[in-house]
């Protein structure tokens, strides 16, 4: 009896799904919804996928240095490691948007498609007019696609580079399959247009030049201060804690530029790129600290006087008492007068 009951409620369920399928307004309904739970779920799955797939590269390369954060690996792995990482964090955002584009368009299609099934000789007419339009007036739109996919494949930029890009120079934050977002030094964050940009300058790849450059008393012996910021710059080099951030031996370079009355001398040495402007302040104030303990640096402005001896007050009480009043001509005798004719 309970078995006959069952299958009775079965049938009428399997029925009713049955009716709702094939009606003709519920029925595209039904598969309408089931198509945008479908492009969900695809989603959902190819994001992971594809995070699933970052996460172990990166994953492997952290814990190849033994690394938690990728800022780490800086200062800890070679540059290679590091482009790789932001590389695949890169890839894995323009993916992952594009992933979501993809979806979007042929879930919209389909939904269209389902709802209207009698339209679809006018729907391909849309469809072309549509593709007209945007191949005139969304070519921008598509530039920006492409450049964002080119940006990220190429390894141009990646998240936690530090770029130049047109007026606008920080670190990346995002680099999106259309916008690529830049915080600057004083925390503006910019979103860029990926089809607007030409030209991208990179600080962070490879390796980075620290440049420190230190004026000196015009009558310095050059070679006395050279050997002095060689020596200074040596003994930092061999500091456990900055040798890691150098990939070269640090260089005078020497005489740089000539003023009137002083000499700047070039120091340089090549870091890695998240170490250089650490290094460069941290010479610059060991240079300056070496160059005053041998008496080798400019005196301070208000140290200058005037080199003939002059006094400035003096001459300023003096100016004073000048009489700067205009003569009255009447006062002049005649061939003293401006005009020259008597009065």
């Amino acid at each position: 009896m309970d078995g006959t009951s069952t299958v009775t409620w079965w049938d009428a369920f399997t029925a009713w799904l049955v009716w709702l399928w094939n009606d003709p307004f519920w029925g595209r309904i039904v598969q309408a919804f089931i198509v945008i739970v479908v492009a969900w779920l695809a989603r959902i799955v190819l994001r992971a996928l594809i995070k699933r797939s970052v996460d172990r590269i990166v994953g492997g390369v952290k814990a190849k240095y033994e690394v938690t954060e990728t800022r780490q690996l800086t200062a800890q792995s070679p540059v290679t490691a590091v482009r790789r990482v932001r590389r695949t964090q890169s890839l894995g955002r323009v993916f992952s948007n594009g992933v979501t584009a993809a979806i979007s368009i042929i879930a919209i299609l389909l939904v269209v498609w389902l709802l209207f099934p009698g339209a679809s000789s006018a729907f391909a007419l849309i469809t072309a007019a549509l593709g007209a339009g945007l191949g005139i007036g969304a070519q921008g739109v598509v530039r920006d696609l492409l450049g964002g996919i080119f940006l990220a494949v190429e390894d141009q930029l990646g998240v936690g580079d530090v770029v130049t890009i047109g007026s606008t120079a920080g670190v990346v934050e995002d680099v999106g399959i259309r916008i690529t977002q830049v915080r600057d030094v004083e925390g503006t964050l910019w979103f860029i247009r990926n089809g607007d940009i030409d030209r991208v300058g990179n600080q962070s790849h490879g390796w980075a030049r620290a440049i420190v450059d230190y004026a000196v008393p015009y009558s310095v012996d050059i070679d006395k201060a050279k050997a002095i910021i060689s020596q200074t710059a040596a003994a930092f080099a061999k500091e456990p804690k900055w040798r890691q951030m150098l990939l070269e031996k640090p260089e005078v370079w020497g005489l740089e530029s000539v003023s009137f009355d002083h000499l700047v001398l070039r120091l340089v040495v090549r870091t890695r790129t998240s170490a250089k402007s650490e290094v460069a302040r941290e010479l610059r104030s060991r240079v300056r600290a070496a160059l005053g303990a041998a008496g080798l640096i400019l005196p301070p402005m208000s140290a200058v006087t005037p080199a003939t001896g002059a006094n400035p007050i003096a001459d300023h009480e003096a100016a004073k008492r000048i009489d700067t009043k205009p003569t009255d001509a009447s006062g002049l005798s005649d061939e003293r007068r401006p005009d020259g004719d008597a009065s």
